[in-house]
């Protein structure tokens, strides 16, 4: 029996792709179901052992800068923190259930660089996309919110078009490595990285 947790408060928007369909998965990554977003990320279910299959992408451009985004206000979980380029879930839908060299996850990642920061699908094609790793990471977002996932660890290198959906994204900038070092000793970021538990 799934937790009842009332959204009403929360972003239409936002709340609307809760009813997204994540792949479940067995610590070693094999696919053993689907579940609901929102089941997903809630705290209540993560401390049951619910874990999702995730990606992060990091895009830099011909510069070597990587492309941050800042997380809309509107968002659920983590709202307002900055990021690297995109974080989000490959669908239980066969698309993107392909696991042949991570095709899946990757054509994920394609469809979610469109929805988040309008970079034309043919700008960045799953073939583009280089899957490096991945990782297993778990964190509080607050009381309610979570996450636990398998993450792929996704580089993309390449100039793109941007036009971000301002329910997705609050800002974006590119940084070199300089400028990434300099940002996280940053006060405000630093707050951030301190409340967000690892």
């Amino acid at each position: 029996m799934m937790p009842e947790i009332n959204t009403d408060h929360l972003d239409k928007q936002q709340v609307q792709l809760l009813a997204e369909m994540c792949i479940l998965i067995d610590e070693n990554d094999n696919k053993i179901g689907a579940e609901t977003k929102k089941n997903c990320h809630l705290n209540e279910n993560i401390e049951k052992g619910l874990l999702h299959r995730a990606f992060s992408v990091f895009l830099f451009n011909t510069e070597n800068k990587l492309l941050l985004q800042q997380r809309s206000d509107a968002k659920i979980t983590f709202p307002g923190c900055f990021t690297n380029t995109c974080c989000s879930h490959p669908l239980s839908n066969p698309g993107e259930l392909e696991e042949n060299d991570a095709l899946g996850v990757r054509r994920a990642a394609q469809r979610r660089l469109k929805a988040e920061l309008g970079i034309p699908l043919e700008e960045v094609p799953p073939e583009e996309i280089n899957y490096l790793t991945r990782i297993h990471y778990k964190a509080q977002s607050d009381g309610i919110w979570g996450e636990h996932e398998i993450d792929y660890i996704l580089f993309v290198r390449k100039n793109v078009t941007l036009n971000p959906d301002p329910n997705e994204i609050k800002s974006f900038c590119y940084v070199s490595k300089e400028e990434l070092k300099e940002l996280l000793k940053k006060e405000t970021i630093v707050s951030l990285l301190q409340n967000s538990p690892n």
